[in-house]
């Protein structure tokens, strides 16, 4: 069932979610594999990157809500018990200030993962 309803979410993305899952996949490059729509723990994942154990999650007004906002602190606070870590944008930020959002990613998972050429402050002697 969860697969069933992350495959309909795969194919039903936001515009935001498309835009920040082009620049996401070109972080495998540097060694990230992120998954979108990824079903984990009777959730579904906007995105996740396993090996980092980053989970990040784009909120449109709904989120705002205090019931939502009380389902979100929830899930983030089980997944933070499991060793994850969640970023959660709104959906203006990825539209109006996509640099800002990709650099705070890239700061996650370079503080979450072992050091890649790719990520290294110093070239190799």
């Amino acid at each position: 069932m969860a697969n069933e309803l992350a495959r309909h979410l795969r194919k039903r993305m936001t515009p935001q979610e498309v835009k920040l899952w082009v620049h996401l996949r070109a972080l495998r490059e540097l060694g990230f594999h992120f998954r979108r729509q990824s079903p984990r723990d009777g959730c579904i994942l906007d995105f996740v990157c396993l090996r980092a154990r980053l989970i990040v999650e784009v909120d449109g007004g709904l989120h705002n809500f205090d019931a939502h906002a009380r389902i979100d602190r929830k899930r983030d606070r089980r997944f933070d018990a499991n060793g994850f870590r969640t970023l959660r944008f709104w959906n203006n930020e990825v539209d109006k200030n996509m640099q800002g959002v990709i650099e705070l990613i890239l700061d996650e998972l370079a503080r979450r993962s072992p050091p890649t050429p790719a990520l290294r402050a110093d070239p190799p002697p």
